[in-house]
């Protein structure tokens, strides 16, 4: 049996499919039934077949919360832990400790009890710290804590952490950290909204650089370092390090709308994210740009995955035939 945490999520969803694919025995933990309509509505962007949706089997749980997770693991031998709270929004702090890493310490606990085999944990290139020299990021860096991280680096991090105490009670892991994922059926949240932002005629850009990659070539990398002997290693996800420019014009390009034309300064988001924060405050509405948001558009990072080409002999899709096929799935209005 195969367990999925965060199988109503962007990265679960996708993996669920191309697992059903090869397995009958999958298990996925939700927490509403709402949220099973869009991994319906993924599983229709790769087949009309209902079968493999049908082959998982839905275990309502909260992954903070241990005896409704106790149930979920029996008979269960690989984890795919894929649940997370992003938020660059310091109001979030304490709940993305609770998510990110108290309940990652919940999944690595009952996976030592119920003694899996294997257990794959999804973090990002967010845990993996910045260099300060401006080198290619790969594995190898180390995380800075001096540094002025977000509190979705820190807790990505400090669920690394959980995991790798795993790795010492007995339990083989694999970490990924992808950069930012590219994929349908999430259009307002994460990436989602870079395409409907452009898709609504987006006017700005930033030249900020990052790693992009597509959500299937998450999965894919996933599925294989779970299947093969690889243990207790971590693997950089990026396909292409692109600015932001270059992402918004390659989606506007895909949707046939006008690119970006106004670039916005680092000392314009300075300002705007103050002023965004002070409305936040006064109306109690989330702010539209947080300083950990403005700080990463305008950020230059480069991101290295030539450890998991040669671990496992793959080959990424390029960023923009990703988006085109992502430009596809659009709603279409």
């Amino acid at each position: 049996m195969i367990l999925v945490t965060g199988g109503t999520g962007l990265v679960g969803s996708h993996l669920l499919y191309h697992l059903s694919l090869e397995n009958d025995t999958i298990r996925a933990i939700y927490r509403t039934k709402s949220s099973l309509e869009k991994v319906k509505k993924v599983f229709s962007f790769y087949t009309d077949d209902e079968t493999f949706f049908s082959k998982i089997e839905w275990f309502q749980a909260d992954i903070t919360q241990v005896p409704s997770m106790i149930p979920a693991f029996m008979n269960v031998k690989q984890v795919y832990h894929c649940a997370a709270f992003i938020s660059f929004n310091p109001k979030d702090y304490r709940e993305m400790r609770k998510v990110n890493i108290y309940g990652t310490a919940i999944i690595v606990n009952l996976s030592i009890d119920a003694k899996i085999d294997k257990l794959c944990f999804v973090s990002s290139i967010a845990a993996v710290g910045d260099t300060q020299k401006g080198n290619i990021i790969d594995e190898e860096n180390e995380w800075n804590k001096e540094l002025d991280n977000s509190g979705y680096s820190i807790t990505k991090f400090g669920a690394e952490m959980e995991v790798w105490r795993a790795s010492q009670e007995g339990v083989e892991v694999v970490i990924v950290n992808p950069g930012v994922i590219l994929g349908s059926g999430f259009w307002n949240a994460g990436s989602g909204k870079l395409f409907s932002q452009v898709h609504n005629v987006f006017a700005y850009y930033t030249e900020g650089k990052t790693g992009f990659v597509s959500v299937k070539d998450v999965v894919k990398p996933m599925i294989l370092l779970m299947n093969s002997t690889v243990k207790n290693e971590r693997f950089i996800l990026v396909s292409e390090n692109k600015s932001f420019k270059e992402i918004f014009f390659f989606i506007a390009d895909a949707f046939g709308k006008k690119r970006p034309s106004n670039k916005i300064e680092p000392w314009q988001t300075a300002i705007f994210w103050r002023v965004a924060w002070v409305f936040s405050k006064l109306t109690g509405k989330e702010p539209l740009l947080s300083k950990y948001s403005a700080k990463s558009a305008h950020a230059i990072s480069e991101y290295s995955s030539e450890k998991v080409k040669k671990t496992i002999d793959f080959t990424f899709e390029k960023v923009e035939e990703s988006i085109k096929t992502i430009c596809e799935n659009y709603p279409k209005v």
